[in-house]
């Protein structure tokens, strides 16, 4: 997977799982707490990561000239739809005065974050086949 691609998902990824545990803890507010402090800078990290997403794995199916490009394309519009609502979700959150882990579980529970990691899961795979593809095809 490309460097920007897998640096993006792993910063997503790591919010999530931050997310879980945060949501655990049963806080009615973020303040007052360790993971509190930090839940607000977890999620900024997610958005950062995402913004722009779609656009990174346009080019890089590009840059390895994946076929059938319809195919590729297609889905890169999943994850920009993924991307997108994923957005929506956390920018909500981060609206509100207080982060409780209510919140956070209920944003866990949603489907768009989970979806777009799944997206991201599947294009990785993709990326890395195509490489060992073509290594094993210039080596014969």
């Amino acid at each position: 997977m490309p460097a920007d691609i897998s640096e993006r998902c792993n910063t997503i990824e790591e919010c999530y799982e931050f997310m879980l545990a945060y949501a655990a803890q049963g806080l009615p507010a973020e303040g007052g707490s360790a993971s509190g402090a930090r839940i607000r800078e977890f999620l900024n990290r997610a958005v950062n990561a995402i913004s722009g997403l779609s656009e990174c794995c346009a080019m890089a199916v590009k840059r390895q000239s994946l076929e059938p490009s319809e195919r590729y394309e297609a889905f890169v519009a999943v994850v920009d739809r993924d991307a997108r609502d994923s957005l929506a979700a956390i920018e909500l959150v981060l609206a509100q005065p207080s982060i409780s882990s209510q919140l956070i579980d209920n944003l866990n529970a949603s489907i768009h974050l989970r979806a777009l990691l799944t997206d991201l899961f599947l294009l990785s795979d993709i990326f890395r086949m195509n490489v060992r593809a073509s290594a094993e095809s210039v080596r014969k």
